[in-house]
This record gives structure tokens, C-alpha cells and sequence, in this order.
């Protein structure tokens, strides 16, 4: 059975799939979760992506207006875009049915290094989005031990305060892993845009290298392809990396603590795993 929000979409879905009716739609659940659900859905050879995201998933729309339309990113082309009952719709071109989390290969992981030097080469109008007082905000907001959240405050908060005099702020994905990665067996386009916003670390390039590792990859030869692929220095994206690490943890933390709890129940076993590796990387610091 389709969506019953498909409705409300359906003049572009039969547009693009040249579908006659909805019911002549093949329909096949990609996710469905308690914030985001997401169709692939058929006529034929012809196939979009079609999405509802509630809480967080409702800025994909505007990360597309903001970000990936002007700038020219690599994301699907967003055909058509409405709102529905504090929800977005999203009507996308389909690019392809594997991703890096199903086939984890070495190249794999080196091109999406390349695709996300390419995304980082773009000049942002806008003013970042993750400083030192939102790096606070966040802290506030965690689950951080007494301890730790004394070092978040004090050498972290002057290491991202030191970044921002060396480097731009520049597109982040923020959720920058396989899954989110697709091909059609040429080219890879990155998925999921909700979370995007500007900032001058490198959290993609961390979760990217964390996943590699997790499969048993190496994190060197990515590391040193992003760094020969976006030209810059060594020593900048380390440290833009560690800050990197800490954004995307603390992220993640607040939206377990604060949506994860109601629409993921089981990303509360995530809380423990997720304070032990901000602890390491902010030691690295």
C-alpha cells in the first residue's frame, strides 16, 4: 500500500514517471522511521525518490534552497518540493540503488573522499553555524559528565575559536556516511540533506573516515587523498578534523537526548559508545 501523503504529491510523481495513475505505481519503503519516511516509487524503467520528514527532517527543503540548488551540489535534483501537517515533501530523481554502506569497498570510500573535497571547494554565503557559543549551546544540551564538559568548555571551545581565524566556513552535510552515499555504478551522489548547515571543520571527512575503519579500512590513504584532493594543509585538517569529531558527536548526543528518545527509542544505546569517543577525541585536542 503507497503513502497516503502521496497524494499531495502526486501531479509531480506521475509527471516524472509518466505514470497514468497513482494506483499503476510501484511502490518499495526505503526507510521509515518516526521522523522520516521514504519511497522509491516505479512506473516502468522510471523511478523517483519520495520523502516526508517530520522534527528534524523538515529542513531538507531548505538545505536544497539554501545550499545544494545554488551552489550546483551533488545531491539529486529536488523535482518538486510542499508541506503537509508540520511535515516537508520531497519529490527527488533517483540516483541509483547501491550505496557505500551495501558495497564498502577501498574506492568507494576514496571517491566519496573526492566528491567531498569537490563539495568543500564551494565558497558559502553565510556565516558558520557552529562557533564557540554554539559549541556551548550544545554542551549544555548533552548528557557530558561534569568533567568533560569543563574540557569541551575550555580547550575545545578556544580550538574552534582558533579554527575560525584559519579557515572559511563551508557546507557540511552532517551526516556524511555510506548510507548516504549512492551510485548508479558510474557516478556517487550524496543523499539526505536535512542536516546541513556552514562551518569551517570537517565532520564529514570524520564520519567518513570513522566508517571506513569501522569495515576495516585504513584512515591514512582517505585522509591523505581528501588532503591532495582539496590542496590545503596537512596540520589545518587535522585540527579541522578533531573539531570535526566533536561537532558531529555532540550532535548526535542532543538529538538522541532530545528526538532520538521519541522517534528511535533504540538510539539511547548509542549515549554510552558516543560519550566514550568524545572523550578520545577531545583528548586529541
Amino acid at each position: 500500500m503507497l503513502p497516503v501523503w502521496l497524494e499531495k504529491i502526486a501531479g509531480p510523481v506521475l509527471a516524472a514517471t509518466q505514470a497514468p495513475a497513482v494506483s499503476e505505481l510501484k511502490g518499495e519503503v526505503l526507510r521509515e522511521w518516526g521522523s522520516s519516511e521514504v519511497w522509491r516509487l516505479s512506473y516502468g524503467l522510471r523511478s523517483v525518490i519520495a520523502k516526508r520528514g517530520s522534527d528534524a527532517q523538515t529542513t531538507e527543503g531548505s538545505a536544497y534552497q539554501r545550499f545544494v540548488v545554488p551552489l550546483e551540489l551533488p545531491a539529486p535534483r529536488l523535482i518538486h518540493l510542499a508541506e503537509m501537517d508540520n511535515a516537508v515533501l520531497l519529490v527527488l530523481a533517483d540516483v541509483g540503488r547501491v550505496n557505500l554502506e551495501q558495497e564498502p569497498t577501498a574506492e568507494g570510500f576514496l571517491a566519496a573522499t573526492e566528491l567531498l573535497a569537490a563539495v568543500r571547494s564551494k565558497p558559502v554565503d553565510a556565516p558558520s553555524e557552529f562557533t564557540s557559543e554554539h559549541l556551548l549551546e550544545f554542551v549544555r544540551r548533552s548528557p557530558a559528565d561534569s568533567e568533560l564538559t569543563k574540557r569541551l568548555e575550555s580547550v575545545v571551545a578556544a580550538r574552534l575559536d582558533e579554527l575560525h581565524q584559519d579557515a572559511p566556513a563551508r557546507v557540511v552535510h552532517g551526516d556524511y556516511v555510506p548510507k548516504n552515499l549512492v551510485t548508479e555504478g558510474t557516478h556517487w551522489t550524496i543523499v539526505d540533506w536535512p542536516l546541513a548547515y556552514a562551518a569551517p571543520h570537517l565532520s564529514d571527512l570524520y564520519t567518513l573516515v570513522r566508517d571506513a575503519v569501522a569495515v576495516g579500512h585504513q584512515s591514512e590513504p582517505i585522509v591523505a587523498r581528501y588532503i591532495d584532493a582539496a590542496g590545503t594543509d596537512p596540520e589545518l585538517v587535522r585540527r579541522q578534523l578533531a573539531i570535526g569529531g566533536v561537532a558531529f558527536i555532540l550532535r548526535a548526543l542532543t538529538w538522541v537526548v532530545e528526538e532520538g528518545v521519541r522517534t528511535v527509542p533504540s538510539s539511547t544505546e548509542w549515549v554510552a559508545p558516543l560519550l566514550a569517543e568524545l572523550t578520545d577525541v577531545v583528548g586529541d585536542l
